[in-house]
């Protein structure tokens, strides 16, 4: 199990300088996502946030597809974390896809899943908060940037063998181009797919010595904070990826973190919290994200977060922030629009 570490994403300088280089004003980005200018300098923000100005840079583009080709050959490998350095020097593609996919705890908010059959060579997005699906733009960038990074490590202009998104991606030919292959929408997953005769090419990029240095500390950092996460944020963690799945109790999450319920209530205990608390305050987080999207009815938040009736959720919002769904969105949608003209 991959739990997320706090919800605290931080945005790469090199995301401001890219957007500036094909025009973009990160300042326009901002604003356009009704956050604060500070991000800009400051660029520590929650998951939401992160989507929030993703989605600006879409809609300042105006194409899904347009966005995505643009920033994904303007994105100067200088400008890489640590993180990412690590695989950009990697001894070959493989290589380099298995640091990333290790390395990608440490930058979330996406996991990446790697599956090898036969000739072919899979790797599936995933997010660690499930419950806040990445928005389009930022799938195909991430995707996008897995086969960037073989191609600036190799030299060669590499082909993905297929690419498949979920939602709708703008122009699709324009995609098709930029991968080498057919690109597929409304399938039931975000997923590269590559040859795996590529996957053995050596990276003209590859630096033993660079290596040697950062594999340690990033091995180290990521441990390190494996092993900070609280139960609590564990417990958390489950529940946002299980509460639109139906019923769900202090007992299947003990079960899904391989421990007895008594054993968890006792952890829970001595973090001085409870299941109970930890299933409110999930639910009331992700109430609020959810209804941040106009386009989801009030009725859909209840179901996504778990209850089985409208009333119930009106009733437990109410008790959270003592206004109701409706209302609270208006208040939402009306503090957004004085940002916006200031």
């Amino acid at each position: 199990m991959n739990a997320p570490f706090a919800d605290r994403i931080k945005i790469a300088p090199g995301f401001w300088t890219s957007l500036k280089g094909i025009g973009v004003e990160p300042i326009d980005v901002a604003r356009k996502a009704c956050l604060p200018l500070t991000i800009i300098t400051e660029p520590v923000v929650t998951t939401a946030q992160y989507y929030s100005i993703w989605l600006a840079y879409s809609e300042l583009v105006g194409d899904i597809a347009t966005g995505i080709v643009k920033l994904a050959a303007a994105y100067k490998t200088t400008q890489y974390p640590p993180a990412a350095l690590a695989t950009f020097h990697a001894r070959n593609y493989r290589d380099a896809l298995n640091r990333m996919a290790r390395y990608k705890q440490l930058c979330p908010p996406e996991n990446l899943r790697i599956q090898e059959e036969g000739e072919l060579y899979s790797i599936e997005l995933e997010w660690q908060h499930a419950e806040l699906s990445g928005p389009p733009v930022l799938v195909g960038i991430t995707l996008a940037y897995l086969l960037e990074l073989g191609r600036r490590g190799t030299g060669r202009f590499l082909k993905a063998h297929s690419v498949e998104f979920i939602n709708y991606m703008g122009d699709v030919q324009a995609l098709e181009g930029y991968f080498g292959c057919r690109v597929r929408t409304g399938t039931e997953r975000n997923q590269l797919t590559l040859n795996r005769e590529d996957l053995d090419r050596p990276f003209t990029s590859y630096n033993e010595e660079l290596l040697e240095i950062l594999t340690p500390s990033l091995d180290r950092t990521l441990e390190e904070r494996q092993s900070q996460l609280t139960m609590s944020t564990k417990v958390q963690w489950i529940l946002s990826r299980c509460l639109t799945q139906g019923k769900i109790d202090i007992h299947s999450v003990a079960s899904e973190l391989g421990m007895s319920e008594r054993t968890l209530q006792r952890r829970l205990t001595e973090e001085g919290g409870s299941f109970k608390q930890l299933l409110a305050k999930t639910r009331r987080e992700m109430a609020v994200a959810y209804l941040a999207d106009p386009a989801l009815e009030i009725k859909e938040v209840a179901f996504l977060i778990g209850y089985e009736d409208q009333n119930s959720f009106y009733r437990a919002f109410r008790a959270w922030t003592g206004e109701t769904p409706a209302n609270w969105r208006v208040t939402q949608d009306n503090w957004r629009s004085m940002l916006v003209t200031e």
